[in-house]
């Protein structure tokens, strides 16, 4: 899950160098905090969120098949 969105959030901004994935697992549930450049902030979310939204449903899903709940926090 944290590499498939890692992979996802790494190919849409600018510098993918600047992004640095934090990860706290509490039983079933992993939270993934992303920090990237300020600039790069609003491709990550993208209008009205949908970019941001997607990511999620689409780790969500991973997630779904091993029967764990997934948050993903932008920093």
């Amino acid at each position: 899950m944290k590499e498939l969105a890692l992979h996802l959030v790494k190919s849409l901004v600018d510098q993918p160098d600047k992004v640095e994935l934090t990860v706290h697992e509490e039983g079933d549930a992993v939270t993934l905090a992303f920090c990237v450049a300020e600039e790069d902030k609003g491709k990550i979310i993208g209008k009205q969120g949908k970019v941001i939204k997607a990511i999620r449903a689409v780790v969500g899903a991973a997630a779904a098949k091993s029967k764990r709940t997934v948050v993903l926090d932008l920093e």
